[in-house]
This record gives C-alpha cells, sequence and structure tokens, in this order.
C-alpha cells in the first residue's frame, strides 16, 4: 500500500517503521512486514471545475496549481495532467514532467459561460486512461465547486475502477454546501464522500478560495511523505472486501491506496 500519515495538524509524520502501522484484511490484522519512504514516480491527473460555477475562483485555482505543480515537480519525476471539466473533460495538458508545459495547461484555465461542470464524466474518462497506461502510482486530484452535476453517472460506477486501478482519489471542494437534492446530486455526493476513503485519498471543503493554494500546499506535502507499507496475506482465490490502514501511535491518521497487483512497481 502507498499510504500516508498525519498528525492532528494535518502534517505528515517522518520516519515511522513497521511496528507503526496496522493493515487490516476484512477487519483481520496483517503482518507488516516492510516500511519505506514511497520513491516511485506519481502519475497525477488534476481535475478542474471551470464551469460558470467556478467563475469566482479560476484566479485562486489558477494560483494554487502553480504551487502545486512547483511543489510535486521539485526533485521529481512525477508527471501531471491538467484536466478541465465544464460541458466534457478536455486535456489542458498532457501528463508531463515538464513543468513549463503543464503550466501553460494550468494558464489555459478559464471560466466557460453558461456551462455545467461534468466531474463524475472526468474521473472515469481518466481511469480508463489508467488503466489503458497501466500507470504504476496514479493519483487523482479533483478541484471542484459545489455548482449542478451534469454527467448523469450513478456514483457505484464511479468508484469502481478507482478501486480497480488502485488510484488515490484527492478532492477539494470550493463554496458554501448545495441544496440540490437531485439524483444527479447524490451521485455526486456519493463520489466527493465515498471516493477519497475508499481510495486512500482525503477531502478538504473550502468556503473561501483564497484558502485553495495553502491547502494544495498542504496535499503536495502529504504526497510526497507517502510510505510504501508491505504486508504480508496468505494465499487465496477471493480478495478481500476491505483492507484498511492505521497506526498504532495515538493522534495519527494513516490513509493508503493498495497497489494493484497488475502494475506492482518495477524494481531493480
Amino acid at each position: 500500500m502507498y499510504v500516508s500519515v498525519v498528525n492532528d495538524a494535518g502534517l505528515p509524520v517522518p520516519d515511522l517503521a513497521a511496528p507503526d502501522f496496522i493493515v487490516r484484511e476484512d477487519n483481520v490484522a496483517r503482518e507488516v512486514l516492510r516500511v519505506a519512504p514511497a520513491d516511485e514516480p506519481m502519475q497525477i491527473s488534476v481535475l478542474v471545475d471551470n464551469s460558470q460555477a467556478a467563475r469566482d475562483y479560476i484566479r485562486d485555482i489558477r494560483v494554487g496549481l502553480e504551487g502545486f505543480v512547483t511543489d510535486m515537480m521539485n526533485g521529481t519525476k512525477n508527471e501531471i495532467a491538467i484536466i478541465s471539466l465544464a460541458e466534457r473533460p478536455t486535456i489542458l495538458a498532457d501528463a508531463s514532467s515538464d513543468r513549463a508545459k503543464i503550466m501553460k495547461g494550468v494558464n489555459r484555465i478559464f471560466e466557460q459561460t453558461a456551462s455545467g461542470n461534468y466531474l463524475l464524466d472526468g474521473v472515469l474518462e481518466v481511469t480508463k486512461g489508467i488503466k489503458k497506461r497501466e500507470s504504476e502510482r496514479p493519483v487523482i486530484v479533483a478541484i471542484t465547486t459545489e455548482g449542478p452535476e451534469f454527467s448523469n453517472r450513478r456514483y457505484e460506477d464511479v468508484l469502481k475502477p478507482l478501486r480497480e486501478t488502485g488510484t488515490a482519489f484527492h478532492v477539494i471542494v470550493l463554496g458554501l454546501p448545495s441544496n440540490d437534492i437531485s439524483e444527479d446530486a447524490r451521485n455526486r455526493a456519493g463520489v466527493l464522500d465515498e471516493g477519497p476513503r475508499v481510495a486512500g485519498g482525503r477531502r478538504g471543503s473550502l468556503l473561501a478560495s483564497s484558502a485553495l493554494p495553502g491547502e494544495l500546499k498542504r496535499l503536495a506535502s502529504e504526497l510526497k511523505s507517502q510510505y510504501r507499507v508491505t504486508y504480508s496475506r496468505p494465499a487465496s482465490l477471493i480478495p478481500p472486501e476491505k483492507t484498511t490502514v492505521s497506526s498504532t501511535r495515538p493522534g495519527l491518521t494513516a490513509r493508503g491506496t493498495l497497489i494493484n497487483d497488475k502494475r506492482e512497481p518495477r524494481r531493480p
């Protein structure tokens, strides 16, 4: 598993070892064998709501992503793609480890007037690409508003490929909570609430978009401080329905994303 561990202040905790982790499969504890810093490059897809609902947030989104890209590129071989969500998922910057190319995509983020948000479609399209490319350490970061959802997707159909591809899913929601009770809104809420929980990510909710740069900086710090936790499991043809990770140390929160066996990182 790739595991994040943060303290009560939301800051990553360094220098942890195997005794500091508990891994459970279907509530059965497994032996933690090794813990090491996760140094495999990440393939990060940033989904950005640029619909009409995001009109007042575009500037802060750009500023926040500039810092996020800089932090995630510094001293790494990570790749980042930028995808906008108004009307339909649209690639603004192809996956690259070249900061200049990624920033061209960031600077192409503009509000699309009289448009709606297609977040769930965006997540599905990205996970299809992850599966096709057999990405080794995929991450989705979604920056979205509380505006209406137009994807017309069932939340279960979006969560399933996240699990199957072993994609970490992080969400930052901007603005006041929505009072929308439509079927599309309920499916969207299911993805935003359940997605980070089942995919080892975090959800942040910000009333003011001016707080976004700080939130993205904290997320970058967390991603760059993850652990690779290896544990033992009995041979079985039936995989566990639920795998969880926690810390033996009080006051620490652990979040983990399973590494898909089919994309086990290549090692020398």
